[in-house]
């Protein structure tokens, strides 16, 4: 006998790693979909929710060149990416190796991570030691953001609508722990802050239209804020032996 139910088939978000291709020509509701599965890590459908799968990494690529048939993505959805990487033209020794590879019968491509290690690295991330010098220096970037001339460059009042949101800071010392991971070390420099702190703070930032208009760009902002906040020099110890959240 036939079932007259609905039957829910689950979309490709439902797995460990999104590749989102030129994300800025998905319409609004394609974006707000991706939007809850980014913020909440799950998708309703239907009155019941389905979680996303662990871990869930989302890349996204964006054409910064075309403009027509594209939907910029709203500031709520820059927010959610940790990282926004600019891409630029391959030098001549690399494009030379791209020629030499894709000219002939591409490579197949081999798995070099499997999601219970991505999740123990994450893990290991998550337990790298941060000063709390080092996370009151998070701070003060953030803060810059909000009120320039309370940190003495009062000539960004007029370039920065808005200001980066907490996930900026957040995001800040999740990087700066995984490139201290990944430099083989357990604790968080300020150098490691200062190191993602273009590429996580950039897209956050809501430049005026005046700033737009003179081309004026985040990452050239972000610069400036880390040219003139001066970093700490921790004093390693037992005193102030806490992290930016909660005890190692």
């Amino acid at each position: 006998a036939k079932n007259e139910e609905f039957e829910i088939e689950l979309g490709p978000v439902f797995v460990n790693f999104v590749l989102a291709d030129e994300i800025n020509r998905a319409p609004a509701k394609v974006q707000s979909a991706m939007l809850e599965i980014m913020a909440e890590k799950q998708v309703s459908i239907g009155g019941k929710t389905y979680p996303a799968k662990k871990p869930f990494i989302v890349i996204a690529t964006q054409n910064p060149v075309e403009s027509e048939g594209v939907y910029p993505l709203p500031e709520a959805q820059r927010d959610r990416f940790l990282l926004k990487v600019d891409v630029p033209y391959p030098k001549g020794d690399e494009e030379l190796d791209i020629l030499r590879r894709m000219s002939v019968k591409p490579p197949a491509p081999e798995p070099v991570l499997t999601p219970d290690l991505v999740l123990e690295l994450q893990d290991m991330a998550s337990n790298v030691f941060v000063h709390n010098l080092v996370a009151e220096y998070v701070v003060r970037l953030v803060l810059a953001t909000r009120t320039p001339s309370e940190f003495g460059i009062p000539d960004l009042d007029s370039i920065i609508q808005i200001g980066c949101s907490p996930r900026a800071t957040l995001g800040l010392v999740a990087a700066a722990r995984a490139l201290a991971l990944i430099h083989g070390r357990d604790y968080v420099l300020p150098t490691d802050v200062q190191a993602v702190a273009r590429d996580v703070m950039g897209h956050r930032l809501v430049l005026s239209f005046d700033a737009v208009a003179d081309n004026v760009e985040p990452r050239h902002v972000v610069e400036r804020i880390l040219a003139m906040v001066p970093p700490p020099t921790p004093v390693w110890n037992k005193s102030q032996n806490e992290v930016a959240t909660g005890p190692r």
